[in-house]
């Protein structure tokens, strides 16, 4: 999802773009080679530079998330000269310099700034205004000042040095830093767009071996990395730019998008090969622009430094969305809060609470927002939802695709806890393949018998009643002849066997049937319509947001027990992650307010969420004092193991996002 979210920034952004394909800013900068490129002509007629700047200096009334937007969409079509500065020094000046700042907003007025971690300018030249550091203070220098110029290692724009008692007008300023960060961060983000969209377009051409590129696994995987790169980078750049200047927000933005812009030019290149390399092709004109950015702001070390100084010193965040109250909602959860606790699973799922989402009488048949405002009331609460796990899924389908008799046996139940599941999908030679499952269900008077092994069911042992694939017409193709069972777990014929983990534990089962008998009673759709009804039990979820801190749970953890000397690179490089992942799920949900369907970022949660739960497992582990095998540390670094497989392979995964996301081909 681009960082533009409401039709005025996909209209401002739509603009840039439409301006870029009629005058090629490539080409601009191509020709600037050796001196830099300035803002092309006519460019200023957008607006972009005021967008965000009052009407009282003839700017648009904007927002930093509008200006994002119309960054983001311009670093992606490569405009050159100093726009992002310009527009920088407009949202610094407008209190303190209205009549530049009016400048600035109708395109009249060029400005570099320079950051005190760089000893030169990008932007600068002597027809621009500048401003420099000096001390804690900025100076404002006019034009015409002596620049130095230097052959710019990013010839999209020009680059000077000057001298360090320039004279001028001394200012008081906000934090450049920060804000400069928001607006940079929205530039990587655009880059890592362009880089994405040009290797996944050149890897559906491109033939080698008699197909093309794109239908090599290598490949996709790498345009599955750059995808979970770039909707990070625009997540976390839209955060920032609608945070109000939030410093850990800046700071997360920074530590993730200024690396994901330099690493998607690397991989675009990559994916192109020989051409890639050429100097006529424009991608290492992006990587050019990734670089400097990240060294305009001081690298990405820094603010991955900053993010956890910020965290360790008690700085915190929450993500949500304002969707009102419900007084109706808020008088039953506070007849359900005075309630002893061991009532409060009935009440939440006699009201209908506990699944809103499900419809009526089951749960409220509550739409995203009613979903958010249940959540928040249940939240301020303090009321816990149980969780259903396996029956989370199994009862959406029944209630879909059922019988009456079966939603009355299992819906309720299910939802007080009288009843609980697990899934007999997985087998010996079908895990994540889930069509090529070989159990069988053979014809018997009244009902079926099954005959298999199934592997990887968690609580089996425990679970009460189970949904299962087998097999009824084994003449059909692989997804066909497919049917949706519901196993009594107690029945005849059935074998449990517990599979001891790596952590110890024994939460996984095999499970062997042996002419087990289901009723015709307990088929769930017509014979053969198994693959649907699964594709519909693997897909439902609710709206929810994450409750507590952006960063997520198991980085507080860390930053709870950190050690004076901890590594602060590394545990920003976590906190940044986790906001990513945090602001994803929230993008995710406002998409969801809109009535879209579920976005890019669906696919790119779990690949993020499970490397960055991994990763801060495995850092939670190395700062044991010692390592114990009890410990709570290694007992999750061990557990984590198993997100890269469970519910689909991480490689998988990243096939399936290059595929249905990117249009790669199979």
């Amino acid at each position: 999802m681009p960082v533009a979210l409401t039709e005025e920034q996909t209209a401002l952004a739509a603009a840039v773009r439409d301006w870029a394909a009629a005058h090629d800013p490539v080409a601009a900068v191509r020709a600037a080679e050796t001196a830099g490129a300035g803002l092309p002509d006519g460019f200023a007629a957008l607006g972009l530079t005021g967008v965000a700047l009052p009407a009282s200096v003839n700017g648009a009334d904007g927002t930093v998330a509008d200006l994002a937007a119309g960054l983001a969409a311009a670093a992606e079509a490569l405009v050159p000269g100093p726009l992002l500065s310009t527009a920088l020094a407009g949202l610094l000046l407008a209190e303190h310099s209205k009549e530049l700042a009016a400048e600035i907003a109708d395109g009249t007025a060029q400005v570099a700034v320079q950051l005190a971690e760089s000893a030169t300018v990008p932007g600068a030249d002597d027809g621009t205004w500048l401003l420099v550091p000096r001390g804690n203070r900025s100076v404002l220098v006019p034009p015409g000042t002596a620049v130095e110029p230097l052959a710019p290692f990013d010839f999209s724009r020009t680059l000077g040095r000057v001298g360090a008692d320039v004279p001028g007008e001394v200012l008081n300023l906000p934090d450049v830093r920060d804000l400069a960060a928001t607006l940079a961060v929205a530039e990587a983000a655009g880059v890592a767009r362009w880089c994405l969209t040009t290797a996944v377009e050149y890897a559906k051409v491109r033939e080698q071996f008699g197909q093309v590129i794109g239908a090599f696994q290598a490949v996709k995987h790498l345009c599955a990395e750059m995808l979970c790169r770039t909707e990070a980078a625009e997540a976390l750049a839209w955060d920032a730019a609608s945070s109000a200047g939030d410093p850990l927000a800046v700071a997360s933005a920074a530590a993730v998008a200024l690396d994901a812009a330099v690493e998607n030019a690397k991989d675009c290149i990559q994916v192109l090969g020989g051409i890639g390399f050429t100097w006529e092709h424009e991608a290492h004109l992006y990587l050019r622009r990734a670089l400097a950015l990240r060294q305009w702001l001081g690298g990405s070390q820094k603010w991955r430094q900053r993010a956890a100084d910020l965290a360790l010193a008690g700085k915190r965040r929450t993500l949500g969305v304002n969707v009102g109250e419900d007084a109706e909602v808020t008088r039953l959860v506070a007849e359900i809060a005075a309630l002893p606790e061991e009532k409060r699973r009935t009440a939440l799922a006699d009201s209908g609470l506990l699944a809103p989402h499900w419809p009526q009488p089951y749960g409220m048949g509550a739409d995203a927002a009613a979903q958010l405002r249940i959540d928040a009331a249940l939240t301020a609460a303090d009321i816990r939802r149980p969780d259903m796990v396996i029956g989370g899924w199994a009862v959406p389908t029944i209630l879909a695709h059922g019988t009456d008799d079966q939603r009355e046996r299992f819906a309720k139940p299910t939802l007080r806890g009288e009843v609980t599941w697990c899934q007999l999908f997985s087998e010996p030679g079908a895990g994540s393949d889930l069509a090529s499952l070989r159990t069988v269900a053979r014809r018997t008077g009244g009902g079926w018998l099954l005959t298999g092994q199934k592997v990887w069911t968690s609580l089996a042992h425990e679970a009460d009643w189970a949904i299962c694939l087998a097999r009824t017409d084994p003449e059909m193709p692989k997804h066909k002849g497919i049917t949706y069972f519901l196993v009594d777990m107690r029945a005849e014929g059935i074998t449990t066997r517990p599979l001891r983990e790596i952590t110890g534990r024994s939460v996984f089962n095999e499970v062997f049937l042996d002419d087990v008998f289901v009723p015709d009673a307990d088929v769930v759709g017509e014979p053969g319509a198994g693959w649907k009804l699964a594709r519909t039990t693997l897909a439902n979820e609710r709206v929810a947001l994450g409750r507590g801190s952006a960063v997520g749970e198991n980085v507080e953890a860390l930053l709870e027990s950190a050690p004076e000397d901890v590594d602060r690179d590394r545990l920003g490089g976590l906190i940044g992650q986790g906001s990513a992942c945090s602001v994803l799920d929230l993008r995710a949900t406002l998409r969801r307010l809109d009535g879209l369907g579920p976005g890019a970022e669906s696919s790119v949660a779990k690949l993020l969420g499970v490397r960055h739960r991994q990763e801060t497992a495995e850092f939670a582990l190395d700062l044991a004092p010692e390592l114990v095998a009890e410990t709570p540390a290694a007992q999750e670094f061990l557990l984590t193991r198993c997100l890269s497989i469970a519910g689909g392979t991480t490689q998988v995964l990243r096939s399936a996002a290059a595929e249905r996301v990117l249009g790669l081909p199979r």
